[in-house]
């Protein structure tokens, strides 16, 4: 049998093991990127493992996250960001030019390449048919100094489309009615990847809708063939040369397939509080709309704005609704301003933002009290937006500018014909923002703002460890809820003492004082804990508190290896029924935890508390127990340095 796209560029980066579903691999990562909310620790490590300059072919740091400056947290953390960049050869992207996904795959998108980076989303570049993965910031620092990425092989999905979207459905929906058959959960060590004829009337800004969004599905990656579509794209953005073509071998063989009918597609909506919960948009007709934003690395192409100002112009939004709306970069602002789109979403009454991320992760924006918010993000996790009793439901832009002019759940077909986008045959062009590395490093200082503190270290994994449950929670855990984002929380990212304080603040406002009282503990967890994004504060600030352990029925793949990153055990109930058994507050206790690691025996657990004995599982490579012992992965690669 041939190979699948995905295999083909894995298999030309291997470094170690083999291609087996499960098995862990080694790869070679040929560029990195990074962002302003992650980018910060992850220069930290990267300094503090010592190197002088990045290994990788390009290192891209952008600041696309914070940028709602009220106070000097922010503006301090950029020029850190700058000045690192400008001293080890890294690519720097000032605030304004662009959120990472989009600039990426519009100046630095190359067919075959492995991109990883410290944002759950980086798989968008699968788009323009790159193996692109979202990791901790550890895990870039890592690859940015020439080590390998170490993941399970996956299994790879093929999902075979055909026909074609009828009007006023979009790449959006496709994914969104992936998600509803699949789940949050079911592409967990999968790759995705698309192809069948009807990829052909997919543009490469579609793709990457579908991309971006595989990482709500847990998976891995996805990605698309280099095709002419590709081509088509990259000639656009003055860089056809960097294209290759790019396909799986005729006889490809795949873990599973699943065909979608793109033609028998409707407009979609994934309802709160998880983006696999959806629906049809018909199905929620005449649900009243307070607010409407349009944007984030998922749907703020030239294309996207360019339908939205279509469906707005010579019309108003209604006047119950509140309409943002953020363009993907510098490049897709420019050019809606020069064609006259920009001056139409203005006539409606929309609110333009900046070109960031903004309210997709809270910074800004947040809808009223109770408010029914319509949003073209990738994520609707309760309270992300700023307000907890907010309804957040995602939808296409499409849908969305239809909603904001009637100021209801509409579907869009009921507007009539749908307008037709001809995308140019060439976009504009500046890359004034993205800053080069200095020619001089040595004479680079790098800056530190008062706010930046010093990487917290974990000691060794000592051969008895032992504490109190110091709290139980359910399925889908996100890393919004261990970790929370919005601009009182984000400001505080190098400051681990300082952001510790608000780990778990949705789920337990006390959780942190009682973990520092408590000397630590442990957390056990449903199915699923840790889904989102790569925010390895979600794991970090955590090994600040002192937590051990977490104890759960499953994990997600990034939050996963985040923990392992920082020597907390990720451990796996042998028993599920187990998880019933144990209440928050008993004291567990594994007192040969380093014997049965060594012997790869199950972990016995005793609760103290109600003398009962458990035994826990633990999917760890003799690599990742290695990096457990040594109190994690900086640690470990300190050593080997």
């Amino acid at each position: 049998m041939g190979l699948s796209l995905t295999n083909k560029i894995l298999q030309s980066h291997l470094i170690k093991g083999n291609l087996m579903p499960g098995e862990e691999i080694a790869v070679k990562i040929d560029r990195t990127l990074t962002q302003d909310a992650t980018g910060t620790m992850a220069y930290l490590q990267f300094e503090a493992i010592g190197i002088p300059k990045v290994k990788t072919d390009l290192s891209v740091s952008y600041i696309d996250h914070n940028t709602l400056q009220t106070g000097f947290e922010n503006a301090d953390d950029h020029k850190f960001l700058q000045t690192v960049a400008a001293k080890y050869g890294i690519l720097y992207s000032k605030a304004g030019n662009g959120i990472c996904h989009q600039v990426n795959l519009e100046r630095f998108g190359v067919p075959g390449k492995t991109l990883l980076g410290s944002d759950s989303h980086t798989p968008t570049a699968g788009g323009v048919a790159m193996i692109a993965i979202g990791a901790g910031g550890l895990d870039v620092a890592v690859a940015m100094g020439g080590g390998s990425f170490y993941m399970p092989a996956p299994k790879v999905i093929f999902v075979s489309l055909s026909g074609k979207l009828p009007e006023w459905v979009s790449a959006k929906d496709i994914i969104l009615e992936l998600l509803r058959r699949l789940t949050v959960k079911g592409g967990v060590g999968k790759v995705f990847e698309y192809g069948g004829e009807g990829i052909r009337n997919l543009t490469v800004p579609e793709r990457a809708v579908i991309t971006n969004m595989g990482a709500e599905l847990g998976a891995t990656t996805s990605i698309f063939p280099s095709d002419e579509r590709t081509l088509e794209f990259l000639k656009a953005e003055g860089r056809a040369d960097d294209y290759a073509p790019l396909s799986a071998d005729a006889n490809a063989a795949y873990d599973e397939v699943i065909d979608i009918n793109l033609s028998t597609l409707e407009p979609m909506v994934a309802k709160p509080h998880m983006p696999d919960n959806v629906v049809k948009v018909k199905d929620l007709k005449d649900t009243k709309v307070d607010q409407v934003a349009i944007g984030s690395c998922t749907n703020s192409s030239y294309a996207d704005l360019m339908t939205v100002a279509a469906v707005l112009k010579g019309k108003k939004v209604h006047p119950d609704v509140s309409l943002v709306i953020s363009p993907g970069s510098k490049q897709v602002y420019e050019m809606i301003a020069k064609n006259g789109a920009l001056a139409e979403l203005i006539s409606s009454g929309a609110r333009i933002l900046e070109a960031t991320c903004g309210p997709c992760i809270g910074m800004g924006q947040s809808p009223k009290s109770g408010a029914v918010s319509l949003r073209t993000f990738n994520r609707n996790f309760e309270g992300r937006s700023g307000t907890k009793d907010a309804g957040i439901y995602l939808v296409s832009p499409q849908t969305a500018a239809a909603s904001a002019l009637t100021g209801t759940i509409t579907d869009p077909r009921t507007l009539g014909k749908a307008p037709e986008i001809k995308m140019p045959e060439k976009f504009h062009i500046d890359d004034s923002m993205i800053l080069s590395p200095s020619t001089d490093p040595d004479g680079v200082s790098v800056y530190r703002g008062p706010n930046i503190k010093p990487l917290p270290v974990k000691e060794k994994l000592p051969e008895t460890i032992s504490g109190k449950v110091l709290l139980k929670v359910g399925d889908n855990i996100t890393t919004d809820h261990i970790m929370p984002a919005g601009s009182k929380i984000l400001p505080l990212r190098s400051n681990i003492p300082a952001i510790s304080k608000y780990v778990f603040e949705s789920v337990d406002p006390a959780f942190s004082e009682r973990a520092l009282k408590e000397k630590g503990g442990f957390i056990v967890g449903g199915e699923n804990y840790g889904q989102g994004s790569s925010r390895e504060h979600a794991a970090l600030a955590p090994m600040y508190l002192g937590v051990k352990a977490v104890i759960a029925k499953s994990f997600a793949r990034i939050h996963f290896a985040n923990l392992i990153n920082f020597g907390i055990l990720p451990l796996i109930f042998d028993n599920p029924a187990d998880y019933d058994k144990i209440a928050q507050g008993d004291v567990l206790e594994a007192s040969v935890i380093l014997k049965e690691l060594n012997e790869k025996k199950p972990l016995t657990f005793i609760n103290k508390t109600k003398n009962e004995e458990y035994k826990i599982k633990y999917n760890l490579t003799d690599r990742q127990i290695k990096i457990i012992k040594e109190g994690g992965l900086l640690n470990e690669t300190k050593n080997y340095a």
